[in-house]
């Protein structure tokens, strides 16, 4: 083809470059994901690792590209076996590499179009041409050096073609050219510096004309700082001046892209480098910058170690003048390689700092006045452009580090750095409407003015151009403020498009319109082209200025720089960043590359993590300082005071107690008085770290990563509910094997401590703490919580009756009605634990509020538990002695009752209703407790509706007959008839056998605690509420039958005076006692019916010898 045939609209240049830079992007994805996939042992296609194919694969890869069937056959014939399966499984692999090949192709036949026109290039004025050109030859330099990276290369591309032959009986028809750019491309930067030696002039032109761009891109951030760069309110008389510039899209160019353009280009056009003096300054710069560059996501480059095997060997230096240059290029590499490594991570560590505070200044300034974003929005995309270049430096090179010393590759601040990138994005998203409103104004006030200007004054204007730069005038002009405010959509893509033509029409050799010529045109089409960006692009600068998809391929330093700044307190406000920058990661799929799924499980595993860790941070600070709390809330317990108020007596009696020198108790609240506000305690520093924390934790209600929501506040609300859960279950402080417990007004005090500190936690996050405290203390009502462990419900109940009741039943213990408590008796061996501290009215409430109705309704079906068991045991007894007992009874109970019933089972029966009655009097302890401490749950419809029992006795609500007390009593004899005898006998047998506890020495009456040293004063409540309860359980009559009782008791006990033998009635009048409460209580139930059964007895009952007083007479 002939140069003069070729004309440039037909060639197609902006679409070609178009669509092969899209498709090489999506190829150098599928070739990354084979190589990673080869270089897992999991994921490597299994023919690679079975050890029948091993002779096979290593036949193959040594035979590579030529095809032996015929005289191979028995080393082929496990092949044969599997040809069909590995058709299907290596197909994908090997139709990858074809399409490398065909992308190839088309990349070098677009490379040679170029050369036949003569393209122009300057990225300063055709800007869209020029890069797209240098990023084809890097991706395509690219894709053919990450192609030779992969070891099974020959061996997938052999194994399929074998399989190949054996199925059809002929190779596949790309085989041959495939196999051939294997071979061809092992040495992939060797055989693209040959294939680039007729493109040189254009690659070097294109890379030269970055002398104005790079270095100005490359300064030191001294420089910066002088220069005042990215500073809003360094000249405030010009603020609001829209930011200007002659190159505007390469001002917030890649750093990273254009060194990759530098180092590839002049690679493959290394000649230029010994002719032209810009181009070595340039190659200079960027090889003293970095030590390694990025080919694909965390696939690396050395730069200087590949340079100086590119370059002849010294020895072929010496031998051959004509490699004099190409010496002084060896001296240069190792130059800048020493620069690079001693003094590029100074360099980058500074210029970070700069930005750190360059960007929260930028960020501060827009978040105060967001309609600075129109004229400023160029300072915007270039603060993050640089700031995106240099996190990206510090990822590659910290994990490639070439120098001993690691100091400045560990950025424990670069969470800050990404968080005010993250400001700035969110500013940008937010006012997104605010710049477009300004810029559809710009263009249609001032762009589409000058741009009519240039087109005017333009001497020669092709028709084609001309229609096309009409075309651009009329879009802008016709742009209204009316569209940003109906909400209209704009697409300038078409427009844009179209000057990425017009740049290739001019810009190739002979054109009648050459933008060579037209410098002013280009530049101005340039900034027409950013201010369109402004207006429908964000989304799409955003991506291009602040992307930093590479940490999903970098996760250990990513998690590793997130735990560096929790670590860090003045941080930690930042590590919000880390599942923000998560969001990043959508963008670093590819459509030709449907089937990767590692970035999406790796971004939304990265996320969860991270918000996972910012909860158990705070969890931990908040857990501290309610451990704080706690030791300063237990300072103020009664308990602690004993001291206090001794020594104030002592003091007052002028009494001296002590040693000289003892150190006086320091009072509670001694620890918020300070002479010096610059005396930080530990609080201080935990609210300062909590503070911080909750506000990264707060800085977004939250974020969408792969159509999954994560909200940050609820990993929190989540965390607190377990550790609040966890820390009152272990400030019960319950040791199993001691049985030691906290007292329940201790704990209450902690509760309460530990829910004032989780209601502060609302003042620094928007979480509903009341949420927190309502799941959690409800379940703490129940026997287990939602994770099946005990709570302090089940914890405080197993105590109460395994230890405090046990005691009592023990004879340990002793029940005070007068003090409403268990107290402890006097013993041998001394109790570990003072049972009033733990059932005096004030501790019952205590555990009340504690255990709340449902807890203490929990309590009070496990009393009911032991009841049931202790009746069930008198039931049996009942039914296996009953007809023994009538016969006695009948026959001797008139002559002899104290003695005809003295038998092991009458110290059984009577232990065991004592014991019941102990039971009822710690439930009775506990309803009047409950009922104390939660007064408005108790309406006045349950106080008149008392035929509702159950629900009257869960409040607290003392009843008629125990509801609770009905339902564990059910009966468990076969017929109703035999079980309401039991039930009868059973009365029997306990209204008689009461004159045999006058013989027992611990019956005395006290009337300092109302009651009997051995409990027997329960008994009172225990016949009265087993009575009520069996008898409405049979539907007879209960007050009848305590008639009966009473009658009968009675008269056993008047008959105690028959007796001579003063050791069987010594505590005669305390027996007499215990009845009169038995009646008192039934009156509670039947009032006024007690006086009419014992109104004969009553002065007997009275009488006791120690009051000095006679037996008075009652009236009948």
């Amino acid at each position: 083809m002939s140069r003069g045939a070729l004309q440039p609209s037909q060639q197609k240049l902006a679409e070609k470059f178009t669509i092969l830079n899209d498709r090489g992007i999506g190829m150098l994805t599928r070739i990354y994901n084979i190589k990673k996939a080869c270089g897992d042992p999991k994921a490597k296609p299994s023919y690679l690792v079975d050890k029948n194919l091993e002779s096979v694969v290593k036949f193959i890869v040594r035979k590579f590209p030529a095809i032996e069937t015929r005289n191979n056959n028995q080393q082929l014939t496990q092949l044969q076996k599997e040809k069909s399966e590995i058709l299907k499984n290596l197909s994908l692999y090997y139709f990858t590499f074809v399409d490398v090949m065909e992308f190839k192709d088309n990349v070098s036949e677009l490379l040679n179009t170029i050369d036949a026109c003569q393209v122009f290039f300057d990225v300063t004025v055709n800007f869209d041409l020029t890069k797209n050109y240098l990023d084809l030859v890097v991706t395509y330099t690219t894709l053919m050096m990450l192609l030779s990276r992969i070891e099974e290369r020959k061996a997938i591309i052999g194994l399929y073609n074998y399989a190949h032959e054996m199925t059809h009986g002929a190779s596949d028809r790309e085989y041959p050219r495939l196999g051939q750019m294997i071979v061809d491309y092992e040495n992939p930067l060797k055989k693209m510096m040959e294939e680039f030696v007729p493109h040189g002039k254009s690659l070097s032109d294109a890379l030269i004309s970055l002398q104005m761009v790079y270095p100005r891109r490359n300064l030191s951030a001294d420089q910066w700082r002088n220069a005042q760069l990215l500073s809003l309110i360094s000249a405030p008389s010009t603020m609001l001046n829209p930011a200007q510039s002659d190159t505007m899209p390469c001002e917030y160019l890649s750093l990273d892209c254009m060194e990759k353009w530098i180092v590839f280009g002049f690679v493959l056009c290394h000649a230029v480098l010994n002719t032209d003096p810009a181009a070595l300054s340039l190659w200079k710069l960027a090889l003293q910058s970095s030590t390694c560059l990025c080919l694909f996501r965390d696939e690396v480059f050395h730069i200087h170690k590949a340079c100086e095997d590119l370059l002849p060997s010294p020895s072929m230096l010496k031998l051959c003048p004509l490699f004099s240059s190409y010496n002084k290029r060896l001296n240069d590499i190792k130059e800048c390689k020493e620069q690079a490594i001693h003094c590029s991570g100074t360099m980058h560590r500074e210029r970070r700092k700069f930005l750190r505070s360059a960007l929260k200044e930028l960020a501060t300034v827009l978040s105060d006045q967001p309609g600075l974003l129109g004229p400023k929005a160029l300072f915007v995309f270039m603060a993050l452009s640089f700031a995106r270049d240099e996190i990206i430096w510090l990822l590659r090179h910290a994990d490639n580090i070439q120098k001993k010393s690691t100091d400045d590759f560990i950025d424990k601040h670069v969470a800050e750095l990404i968080f005010y990138m993250e400001e700035l994005r969110a500013h940008i998203r937010k006012y997104g409407p605010v710049m477009q409103r300004y810029y559809v104004q710009y263009l249609s006030g001032f762009d589409a003015v000058i741009l009519n200007e240039l087109v005017q004054n333009l001497s020669v204007c092709p028709e084609d151009e001309s229609i096309i730069m009409s075309s651009f005038v009329n879009t802008m002009t016709s742009l209204s403020v009316k569209q940003v405010e109906d909400g209209d959509m704009f697409d300038f893509r078409g427009m844009r498009l179209d000057w990425f033509r017009l740049q290739a029409y001019t810009s190739v050799s002979k054109a009648s319109l050459g933008i060579a010529d037209h410098r002013e045109l280009g530049k101005m089409m340039n900034t027409i082209i950013f201010h369109t960006k402004m207006v429908d692009s964000l989304v799409e600068m955003l991506v291009e200025t602040s992307d930093i998809s590479i940490f999903c391929f970098y996760s250990r330093a990513f998690e590793k720089m997130f735990q560096q700044c929790l670590e860090l307190p003045s941080q930690s406000r930042h590590s919000i960043s880390f599942p923000l920058l998560c969001t990043h990661f959508m963008s670093c799929t590819h459509e030709l590359c449907p089937e990767e799924v590692r970035p999406r499980n790796q971004c939304l595993s990265l996320c969860n993590m991270f918000l996972d860790e910012m909860a158990k941070q705070a969890r931990n600070l908040i857990t501290d300082i309610c451990t704080e709390q706690c030791t300063l809330s237990d300072q103020l317990l009664p308990k602690h005071c004993a001291k206090t108020i001794s020594q104030a007596v002592n003091k007052k009696s002028k009494k001296l107690t002590g040693k000289k020198g003892e150190p006086e108790r320091e009072k509670p609240g001694v620890e918020s008085m300070r002479k010096n506000r610059l005396l930080v305690t530990n609080l201080d520093k935990l609210h300062t770290a909590l503070s911080e924390l909750c506000f990264s934790i707060n800085y977004v209600p939250n974020m969408v990563v792969w159509e999954h929501t994560f909200t940050p506040r609820e990993y929190l609300t989540s965390h607190l509910e377990i550790r609040f859960t966890k820390s009152i279950v272990g400030m019960t402080m319950y040791n199993q094997a001691t049985q030691e417990i906290a007292k329940p007004s201790e704990l209450l005090t902690s509760v309460r401590s530990y829910m004032t500190v989780l209601q502060s936690i609302e003042n620094y996050v928007q979480i509903d703490i009341t949420r927190v405290f309502n799941n959690v203390l409800l379940q703490q009502t129940q026997h287990l919580d939602s994770h099946g462990e005990p709570t302090i419900t089940s914890l405080y109940t197993n105590w109460y009756l395994e230890t405090l009741l046990r005691q009592v039943s023990n004879g340990h213990i002793a029940y005070f009605p007068a003090m409403k408590a268990f107290v402890n008796l006097p013993t041998e061996n001394e109790l570990t634990f003072n049972a009033e501290e733990y059932s005096d009215i004030s501790e019952m409430r205590s555990l009340s509020e504690l255990l709340g109705p449902y807890g203490m309704k929990f309590l009070s079906e496990s009393l009911m538990w032991h009841i049931s068991s202790q009746v069930a045991e008198l039931k049996v007894w009942s039914l296996t002695e009953s007809e023994a007992f009538v016969f006695v009874f009948l026959q001797s109970f008139l002559l002899k009752p104290c003695l005809c019933l003295l038998s092991v089972a009458v110290d059984s029966v009577l232990k065991r209703m004592t014991i019941i009655g102990v039971i009822l009097s710690f439930r009775s302890l506990a309803q009047e407790a409950l009922r104390d401490v939660s007064p408005s749950m108790i309406s006045s419809s349950c106080q008149v509706a008392m035929n509702v029992y159950e629900l009257s006795s869960a409040a607290g609500l003392p009843c008629e007959i125990d509801p609770a007390l009905v339902v564990c009593l059910p009966m468990e004899i076969n017929t109703f008839e035999e079980d309401y005898k039991i039930a009868c006998l059973l009365m029997v047998f306990v209204a008689v056998s009461m004159p045999t506890l006058a013989s027992n020495v611990m019956s005395q009456y006290s009337p300092a605690i109302e009651g009997h040293c051995n409990n027997i004063h329960c008994l009172a409540k225990a016949v009265n509420q087993i009575a009520a309860a069996l008898f409405t359980i049979h539907k007879g009559s209960i007050e009848d039958r305590l008639k009966e009782f009473l009658a009968l008791a009675s008269s056993s006990l008047l008959k105690i005076g028959q007796e001579t033998d003063k050791m069987t009635t010594r505590n005669r009048e305390s027996v007499y006692l215990l009845l009169d409460m038995v009646s008192i209580c039934a009156d509670s139930i039947y009032l006024g019916w007690h006086n009419t059964v014992c109104g004969t007895c009553r002065g007997n009952f009275l009488y006791l010898p120690n009051h000095g007083s006679k037996p008075h007479t009652s009236q009948s």
